[in-house]
């Protein structure tokens, strides 16, 4: 086992670790929802919540799947956060990585014009801006991993030319796929069942890893 796996399970969702800061941060997050819904009850236009929740919720699968690697092979996980942090909740989650998602498909949603029908550069908007926010994500990374706060153990998965495009689209470009497959379905019960189904895929995995088989992710 690595040592930066050693430090991730280390206060692994350890509630005395918490910290007074979010509190605040929880509150801007029910702030920015709360304001969506209602929002959403006035004009019947539920994509921005859908589109929130649907990358938190890929997320979630992302950082599953990175556990049960972790949990299977017994070194590491694709990714590790063992750095300080006021709840770590999987061995590459942080309670502040899941306030970030929580907000990221919403800003996402309103980066984009009201019909969402331009074309930007010659692509049409939702998939330029798809790239452009992937992109921006993995700039992020790259910054987390140089200081140590975000750790890299295989050499697929790292800064080098290859392992860029691999976090580009399996570290986040399919969270904005997702979440344009779920603003392009035509009926609100359509795009409710995909993000049923999103979210059901890791509750599931986690039941049998963490509840079954008593895996440490």
């Amino acid at each position: 086992m690595t040592e930066a796996s050693i430090r991730a399970l280390e206060g692994l969702r350890d509630l005395t670790t918490l910290k007074w800061y979010v509190i605040p941060l929880l509150a801007l997050v029910f702030y920015v929802y709360t304001r969506e819904i209602k929002e959403a009850r006035k004009t019947g236009n539920w994509n921005a919540v859908l589109a929130g929740l649907t990358i938190f919720g890929i997320d979630f699968f992302n950082e599953t799947w990175n556990g049960w690697v972790f949990a299977i092979g017994g070194r590491s996980a694709l990714w590790t956060t063992p750095g300080d942090t006021a709840l770590r909740t999987m061995v590459g989650w942080n309670i502040e990585i899941m306030f970030m998602f929580l907000l990221l498909g919403i800003i996402y949603y309103h980066t984009l014009s009201e019909q969402g029908n331009k074309r930007i550069f010659g692509l049409p908007e939702k998939w330029f801006w798809a790239i452009g926010y992937t992109a921006f994500c993995v700039f992020i990374e790259c910054v987390l991993n140089a200081g140590g706060h975000l750790v890299w153990e295989y050499p697929f998965w790292y800064r080098s030319f290859g392992g860029i495009w691999l976090i580009f689209f399996f570290g986040y470009f399919h969270f904005f796929c997702g979440a344009i497959l779920v603003l392009t379905r035509k009926t609100l019960k359509q795009k409710i069942q995909i993000v049923a189904i999103i979210y059901a895929v890791p509750v599931l995995l986690n039941i049998i890893g963490l509840g079954f088989l008593g895996l440490h992710y």
